[in-house]
């Protein structure tokens, strides 16, 4: 099945395999959801994920704790095809008081709220995960 929103498609999978309790999700490949997995790799939120360049498929590790509840709480999509949401580096928003990131789009690529911050960049926000 095909989406318009590519960036929505990986978060619902993600949303979804999470509820699920399933140990991985396997994805469509582009150069965006690699760095927005990137990210999620380095905050902690997945385990790790793997990219076959030959099928143009990845799979998503998801993280769970001891007690099998997920390290994601959620996932949400901020900026939408229909309404773009474009906000300067004083407006990024902090993600439930540090524990969360937000991921944004900016001129020198696709990079965590914090990390916008503190280079001054503002940029469109993708989304938000906590």
């Amino acid at each position: 099945m095909s989406f318009n929103d590519p960036i929505a498609e990986l978060l619902t999978k993600i949303r979804n395999a999470k509820d699920a309790q399933h140990r991985f999700v396997d994805l469509g490949t582009s150069k965006m959801k690699i760095k927005i997995l990137e990210l999620l790799k380095n905050h902690g939120f997945i385990e790790n994920f793997l990219v076959n360049e030959q099928q143009h498929k990845m799979r998503v590790f998801l993280r769970y704790t001891k007690e099998r509840g997920s390290c994601i709480m959620d996932l949400k999509r901020i900026s939408k095809n229909g309404c773009r949401r474009y906000l300067g580096y004083l407006e990024i928003p902090r993600v439930l008081n540090g524990m969360g990131i937000a991921i944004m789009s900016t001129s020198q690529g696709v990079m965590d709220g914090e990390s916008a911050k503190n280079l001054k960049l503002g940029g469109e926000i993708l989304c938000t995960v906590w």
